[in-house]
């Protein structure tokens, strides 16, 4: 098996039948329940149905931690209390019951930090999809100079892609946010931090997931180009086009899906690694689970909780990613092509 039918294969997409629906419905689900609260705290959708006299119907002006949960805390107390009766009615042989209640104890503390870990997943998701498609405007140009630059253009993208794959993460967001003015230069904008525009913050975190993200795309594109048999741009040549446009016109669309498998898996990591955001203050869901443990000192389920949420996003984009992979598959060209 080839590294690319191996990385196709590492997928959530690939599922059997049964078990990829099951996977879809949860996440639907999830998705649902997640837009919702978005909507249902948006500024601007807020002053939209003010505007149309619906002035209730949206809740924008609630701070996060004013939000209330949809669902009840209660029944799932109530439950964990009958359970720890009948467990403590037991006396020695209470610890056949007794881990029952935690996950009763779990539910009811995830229906009241819902909210505000909804408003955290937000902002991860923002700042992962915008970062994903910026890098990848970067990683195009530079993964093309990489194959097809030249020894000098291909010198300059493999320092830039060497020197932003070799220095941590968290180091470069440091250095954006610490070291040089960019927040400033953010918040001199007149817009930004007003309404539902986020803060300074938000924007350097942009700045540097779209720097790191796009070497590793870059890798990822440049692999795949490599993959494309280079009779094809030769052919190109034979009937006319230049040799920008043969690699407009007959590389890069071949080469770029031959990327998604590997563009997955780095939308995958970049979603995980979003949470280093929370320390140049930006409040995603890994600071929001932060903030929650230290409010209630319930620091293993508050974690447990955004744990599950991030599962939740990284199994639905794995399985949206699957599907996109074999959409834009040609039969008959790559691995998803020749299992039509």
């Amino acid at each position: 098996m080839s590294a690319h039918e191996e990385t196709r294969a590492s997928v959530v997409g690939e599922l059997p039948g049964r078990r990829r629906l099951v996977v879809g419905a949860v996440g639907a689900l999830f998705w649902a329940w997640l837009l919702a609260r978005w909507a249902y705290h948006n500024t601007v959708l807020d002053r939209v149905f003010t505007a149309v006299g619906l002035p209730d119907l949206i809740r924008a002006e609630r701070g996060v931690r004013g939000r209330e949960p949809w669902l009840p805390a209660a029944p799932f107390e109530a439950v964990a209390d009958a359970v720890g009766a009948v467990a403590a009615a037991l006396g020695p042989a209470s610890f056949l019951l007794d881990w029952l209640v935690w996950p009763f104890e779990l539910a009811a503390f995830a229906t009241e930090t819902a909210p505000a870990l909804a408003s955290g997943a937000y902002l991860t998701v923002l700042l992962t999809v915008v970062s994903m498609l910026l890098g990848l405007v970067i990683a195009v140009p530079v993964s093309v100079a990489r194959v097809y630059g030249g020894r000098a253009l291909s010198l300059v993208s493999l320092i830039y892609t060497e020197v932003i794959r070799g220095t941590p993460l968290l180091a470069q967001l440091f250095f954006l946010y610490f070291g040089l003015p960019l927040a400033s230069w953010f918040d001199a904008v007149a817009f930004v931090g007003e309404g539902p525009v986020p803060r300074s913050a938000v924007f350097v975190a942009v700045v540097g997931f779209t720097i790191n993200s796009s070497a590793y795309q870059s890798e990822y594109i440049r692999a795949a180009l490599q993959s494309v048999d280079e009779g094809q741009l030769t052919a190109a040549r034979a009937v006319g086009l230049s040799k920008l446009q043969g690699i407009r016109h007959v590389v890069l669309p071949q080469g770029l899906r031959y990327a998604i498998p590997g563009w997955t898996n780095e939308f995958v990591y970049l979603l995980k690694y979003s949470s280093l955001a929370a320390f140049i203050t930006v409040p995603e869901l890994f600071r929001r689970a932060r903030d929650i443990g230290s409010d209630t000192f319930q620091f293993t389920d508050v974690y447990v909780v955004a744990g599950l949420f991030y599962l939740a996003l990284v199994l639905t984009v794995s399985l949206a990613m699957g599907r996109v992979e074999t959409a834009v598959a040609i039969p008959g060209v790559g691995g998803t092509g020749e299992d039509r």
